[in-house]
């Protein structure tokens, strides 16, 4: 019996860690097959801010589902795995499309795949220095990433504990 009471638990998380590699693989999939002809201009400068825009309502959407879900440690997993995956990809295709428009915006020409090892290393901090923002543009959009990045870890990781916490509160008050 006690046995039976663990599994959904266990089934719960397994849903949720598969529900998350999923997703995540399916952004960086995406990533890859999508074409991406069009340069960098003005139309996708907005589609940047609107993608930023995008991240940030689904955060706070994720957020309300963390709060109101009966699992919201596991909901808090899941919606980690949508919104730091996009939130990379947005900038790695931003600065793939930049550098496809105008070459010399970094320190190298970037395929998809160094776009995205720039990108990571530039929202983690590392910056091991290889490859650099060169072009005015390019530094203006990594000091965008750079910014998002710290709002993302510092304020969204906070909110985040805090929509677990209510969530679990809820959870409890409802069950006892």
């Amino acid at each position: 019996m006690t046995d039976d009471l663990a599994r959904p638990g266990r089934r719960a998380a397994l849903s949720a860690v598969a529900r998350s590699l999923v997703v995540s693989s399916g952004l960086v999939l995406a990533y890859y097959l999508l074409p991406m002809d069009t340069p960098l201009n003005g139309g996708t400068v907005t589609g940047l801010v609107l993608g930023l825009l995008a991240v940030t309502a689904l955060f706070l959407w994720q957020v309300r589902t963390i709060a109101r879900s009966p699992n919201p440690e596991l909901r808090a997993v899941e919606s980690l795995a949508a919104v730091l995956p996009l939130f990379v990809l947005l900038f790695a295709t931003s600065y793939f499309l930049l550098e496809r428009s105008t070459p010399g915006s970094f320190t190298e020409p970037l395929t998809r795949t160094d776009a995205l090892y720039f990108t990571l290393t530039v929202v983690s901090t590392v910056g091991f220095g290889d490859i650099t923002a060169a072009t005015e543009t390019a530094r203006v959009m990594t000091m965008i990433q750079i910014v998002g990045g710290i709002l993302l870890v510092g304020i969204a990781a906070r909110v985040v504990v805090r929509a677990v916490e209510a969530g679990r509160h809820r959870r409890d008050s409802e069950s006892g």
